[in-house]
């Protein structure tokens, strides 16, 4: 398996509280790759102001850094592309009711 895959897997286990379902099912990482001292998430959230910003970014950081050997986590919040439900897999529009 590929590192940034590795990587994707760790982060199911971070959860969007409000909707119950993990970040990466939902759409929400676009890019996660490790460097040399850190790794890098390039993610968004499905709306600008989300009240649970820090929450979702801080448990990003804090499941990377205690699963691997890095002790720095990058996340940059991007706003574009935009978020859309289209962008969930089939498990998350399932557990959702998206059809």
């Amino acid at each position: 398996m590929a590192q940034s895959q590795q990587l994707r897997e760790l982060l199911k286990d971070v959860y969007d509280p409000e909707l119950g379902v993990n970040i990466v099912d939902l759409g929400l990482v676009y890019e996660v790759y490790e460097e040399p001292d850190r790794i890098r998430v390039v993610m968004t959230l499905t709306t600008p102001g989300c009240p649970l910003h820090d929450t979702i970014v801080g448990a990003v950081k804090w499941t990377l850094i205690e699963n691997t050997d890095k002790a720095k986590v990058d996340v940059d919040l991007v706003w574009e592309p935009k978020w859309t439900p289209e962008r969930m897999s089939e498990a998350a529009r399932s557990s959702l009711g998206y059809f």
